[in-house]
């Protein structure tokens, strides 16, 4: 009998193991739905906020300066949320840590309501910008616990062998999540503003919505064992039990895994390097999105500046479609796709550190558009199916309460990295033009690529004994 692996599938030598493969196929596609709706719901809450940043300004009475802090509390608070989220999901029931990240945002964002429909600037100006921002720094916490957690429960049930061979397309599509929150946020507002209705309904919608899918958040089974579904995971705990009875002779009580701790998630291989690779790549990402309407504006009128810089956002939805797919195909080589993804990116950013103030709009619109699926691709991928791939290591393997812990670190230190690159291009810009920007972005993508340079020789070159084809591209 062969040795069970993260990869083993739920084997049908009984009607119990048909039983148990029937029922965990029959919860994924809700699985799917309630945890993508969550994310979904972060993205919406959160991208509404910006999407009336001039309301707060012109109507509100908000300084520009009190909106560029929340954002960086905002950041902050987020970039540490991600790593503690994964965690407490990892250590408590992720369902319940869900459905607190949502509850919170909404009430954030009501609570935000409460001092524009109460005008607390006009009793005075220093209560009115304290409470904003402290309640923006909670709201970040909240806002955390859809990325790493939802991700633990999508591992927790997309356990069997043909979900892992197509773990990159399912990750792919659940990463979509994002850019339909945005959009639907984009939407929702220009709907309320054009209806004549009060600025404040583009915020108290996704209060409202955010609280709702909270509530049907709760009902989300977030581990097939705690309905009594014996998983891969569950057989090699099992295995190790048993093999541990053998060796001390004493009866093991199965208590379930132990949440891993954030040094044992670290000596994970390339988890550390994936954390600071995913920091450069976050970086280009911020860079591009945050500052293209700014430099794009500086050529174009406004109309045509949010347009074209709209593409890119527009290429980043299929781009972790298309790098899941494309690793699945190579066997789940998803470093040597995302290798060759960021050598494409590399060699356009050279291209715009030569061109871009020469280049017309329909070129900006095809090359924007492409460096949008070439940026989206790998970052999409890294914090979904890279982090279920690591996460399955041999070091953990049995254990499912590590994939929260994993993908909390690498989002964690990703966004920590990509907040400090940000700093750097401003005084760029200013000091040596955009050229300068776009070299900096070049050394972004060169350095987040060496960082994954061994497990991309590995895939390449795996090693020839002892390892079955799955195993050599998940031994990271």
């Amino acid at each position: 009998m062969g040795v069970n692996t993260e990869t083993t599938s739920l084997v049908h030598n009984s009607k119990e193991d048909e039983n148990n493969f029937k029922r965990l196929k029959a919860y994924q596609p809700w699985a799917f739905f309630v945890t993508f709706g969550g994310y979904f719901m972060a993205h919406f809450s959160r991208k509404c906020y910006s999407t009336v940043k001039q309301q707060l300004e012109e109507t509100a009475g908000y300084n520009p300066l009190i909106l560029s802090e929340m954002d960086t509390v905002f950041m902050g608070t987020y970039a540490a949320g991600n790593i503690i989220s994964g965690k407490l999901g990892d250590t408590f029931n992720p369902t319940t840590v869900l459905a607190i990240g949502l509850f919170g945002s909404g009430t954030c964002l009501f609570l935000i309501n409460i001092s524009l429909w109460f005008d607390f600037l006009s009793f005075s100006l220093a209560l009115g910008n304290f409470f904003i921002i402290a309640v923006y720094f909670l709201f970040g916490f909240f806002q955390s616990t859809g990325g790493p957690v939802g991700t633990a429960v999508m591992g927790n049930w997309f356990c069997d062998k043909k979900s892992i061979e197509n773990r990159g397309l399912i990750f792919g599509l659940w990463t979509c999540h994002q850019y339909c929150g945005d959009v639907t946020a984009a939407v929702c507002t220009a709907l309320v503003l054009g209806a004549g209705l009060n600025y404040t309904w583009a915020l108290f919608i996704p209060a409202l919505t955010n609280i709702g899918w909270g509530i049907l958040t709760m009902k989300l089974v977030a581990d097939p064992a705690d309905v009594g579904i014996i998983t891969p995971e569950v057989k090699i705990r099992m295995e190790k039990l048993k093999a541990k009875q053998a060796e001390t002779g004493s009866t093991v009580v199965d208590e379930g895994p132990a949440p891993i701790t954030y040094a044992a998630a670290l000596k994970i291989p390339m988890v550390a390097q994936y954390a600071f690779a995913f920091g450069f790549f976050k970086l280009t990402n911020y860079v591009l999105f945050f500052w293209l309407p700014y430099f794009l504006g500086k050529h174009f009128d406004p109309v045509t500046a949010n347009l074209i810089a709209s593409l890119y956002s527009v290429g980043m939805m299929p781009g972790g479609i298309i790098v899941g797919y494309v690793s699945d195909l190579f066997g789940g080589r998803r470093a040597s796709v995302i290798g060759t993804f960021m050598t494409m990116l590399f060699g356009f950013l050279f291209l715009f550190s030569k061109k871009s103030e020469d280049l017309n709009a329909s070129a900006l619109l095809v090359m924007l558009c492409i460096m949008g699926i070439l940026v989206g691709g790998p970052n999409n991928i890294i914090t979904s199916a890279v982090a279920a791939d690591l996460a399955s290591h041999p070091s953990v393997r049995g254990n499912n309460k590590s994939l929260g812990t994993v993908t909390g670190l690498i989002n964690g230190c990703g966004a920590i990295t990509a907040s400090i690159g940000l700093l750097a291009v401003g005084p760029l810009q200013s000091q040596y033009g955009w050229s300068s920007v776009w070299v900096f972005l070049m050394g972004c993508t060169f350095t987040g690529t060496a960082l994954m340079g061994t497990k991309i020789r590995d895939e390449l070159f795996p090693a020839p004994e002892g390892y079955s084809e799955v195993e050599a591209n998940l031994a990271v």
